[in-house]
Parts: structure tokens; sequence; C-alpha cells
């Protein structure tokens, strides 16, 4: 119940975003543009050129995000580890940044594979200097994202004309990128959501210990593998499309786990629900709060803060 529950609100936050916005659209020019559009129509090409690829940017990114979320605190058993924490996204976008400044790659096609290989790299690093642990890993990855970021910030001002095709995407933003790159990049949050509900299972083994999980007859290395190869494409594609944002895989498994307990089989779907509902609700008030709109990222953060606060005030944080 809670889960379409969850559904629905995702399906009211779809309409909200295709109908709000800066520009005031009538519900009924809305569903127009959408069925029988009309070529000149200025409505209509606010609804299908912009509101609609966001809406989708918006989906594709929280989905990703929430995904890779769950799948890194499962993985390590840590309630700080998100892509953001771990330094998958810092790597991620460095890695796009460097595609931007270095060879001049802005197309989504070719800079996905360097925000792929940031993030690998990221991993490694983090999963080298952390041993496992998960205190370690959270102390390894914050320490990488402090590291990256700034570099990435540097690399990008030096560059004017890189940083004036990403500047709303390194706030992390849904403007800036059209459906062209909806086309290429979904195969690879597909590829990690059929991998996400693969593992779901496994990671309830994982959660009682990895000698437990063992002697269950769980394969561990392989199930920490396939999970990882899943965050590397979720975390790389989301970056791709709307940039490093923050706190939304972190906050939004919290969440789930407080609706529908600690059971991965029900924490993952939920989590996949959850991360859309969470980026567009950012998107739809950051375009409201603001005549010139204030980027998804920026409120994304400002959401999935008291999701913290309250994790962090509650007596116990819920099982991993």
């Amino acid at each position: 119940m809670l889960l379409g529950t969850a559904i629905a609100l995702l399906l009211v936050g779809v309409v909200l975003s295709l109908a709000l916005g800066v520009r005031e659209v009538a519900f009924g020019q809305t569903w127009d543009a959408l069925t029988h559009p009309v070529t000149g129509n200025v409505d209509h090409g606010v609804i299908r050129g912009q509101r609609v690829p966001r809406t989708i940017i918006a989906l594709l990114a929280g989905l990703a995000l929430g995904l890779a979320g769950v799948l890194s605190q499962g993985i390590t058993r840590n309630p700080l580890a998100d892509p953001g924490l771990l330094g998958l996204n810092a790597g991620a976008a460095l890695g796009i940044v460097i595609a931007a400044t270095a060879f001049g790659v802005l197309s989504p096609l070719s800079s996905v594979w360097f925000a792929f290989a940031g993030a690998a790299v990221a991993a490694v690093l983090v999963f080298a200097i952390g041993h496992g642990r998960p205190v370690q890993l959270a102390l390894a990855g914050a320490t990488l994202t402090a590291f990256l970021t700034p570099i990435s910030t540097l690399v990008l001002f030096r560059d004017v004309d890189a940083f004036n095709k990403l500047r709303f995407w390194s706030v992390g933003a849904l403007t800036g990128r059209d459906i062209d790159a909806v086309e290429v990049l979904w195969p690879f949050i597909a590829l990690g959501v059929v991998l996400a509900v693969f593992v779901a299972h496994r990671l309830n083994g994982l959660a009682l210990g990895d000698d437990v999980a063992a002697a269950l007859g769980q394969g561990v290395g392989t199930t920490r593998a396939i999970a990882g190869i899943a965050i590397i494409c979720l975390a790389g594609a989301a970056t791709a499309l709307a940039g490093p944002i923050a706190l939304v895989g972190l906050a939004v498994p919290h969440a789930a786990r407080r609706l529908v307990g600690t059971d991965y089989r029900w924490v993952v779907p939920m989590s996949a629900v959850l991360g859309p509902v969470l980026l567009l609700a950012a998107d739809i008030i950051g375009r409201l709060v603001k005549a010139d709109e204030l980027e998804a990222g920026v409120v994304a953060a400002v959401l999935g803060a008291p999701v913290l606060i309250g994790v962090a005030r509650g007596r116990r944080v819920s099982g991993l």
C-alpha cells in the first residue's frame, strides 16, 4: 500500500512538473501539447521542448540516485554511504569536466564514458583506502570528494567555453540537456536497475554479516561486484544527465526504510520511486521560488537535509 501511494505521488509529481513553471500554462494547454501539438504555439513549445525533457531527466536521474544510494549502503553496511559521500559523483563529475576541457567532448554519448571512468577510479580508491570497513569507507569517500570537487571547479573555471556550457550542470541541474541525452543514457540506467533488482534479496544476507552470508551459501564477493557495477552505471549516468546532485542517494534509502522496514526486497523498489519524487519536487519548487529558477541540485539538498536530521536525532539508525 505504501509503495502504491509513493507511485501515485510520483504520478502527481510528473503532472505538476509538466504543468507548472515560470511561464503559466493552463492544464488544458498542457494536455493538448502532449496529445495534439500545434506548430508555432509558444505554450506547446515550452511544454514539449523544455518541461518534457527535464521531467524525464528528473525521473531517470532520481531513479538512478535512489538506487545507487541504497546499493551503496547495502554493500558497505554503512548508513552514511551514497555515491556522493563515497566520492563516485565527484569522480564522475571530474571525468566529465576533463572530457569537456581537455578533449572538447560535450556530447552525452562521449562524456558518459568519462563519467563511468571517473566513478570507477573513485570507487577503487575509496575501497582501497577504506579496506571495506564502514567508517573508513565514509572517511575515505568524504576525503576524496573534498579533494576532487575543488579540482573540478578549478579546471572548469580555467576554460571559459566549457564553463559556460557546464555551469548549470556543475551545481546539479535538469536544464541544459535535451532528449538526445536521455536516448543515449537510459540503457545504462536500465542496466543498473536490472542489476539492482537482481541483488536486492542478496543484500539481506550481507546485512547479517559477511560470515553469515557466506555460511548461507551466498557469494559475498560476487554480490558486491554486481552491486558495484550497478552503482557505477547509475551514478555515472545520473551525473552525466543532471550533474553532481547531493543528498538524494543518502536521504532516500533512509526514508524508504522508515516506511517499509529493512527488507531490501521492499527498500530497493521504494527507493527507486522516492528518488524521482524528491528530485521532481526539488525541480518544481526551484521553478516557483524564483523568477529565474533555482537549480534542482540546490533545492534537493535543502529537501534531503530534514530527512537526515531526523535520522541523526533518532535513537537508532534503521538497520542495514
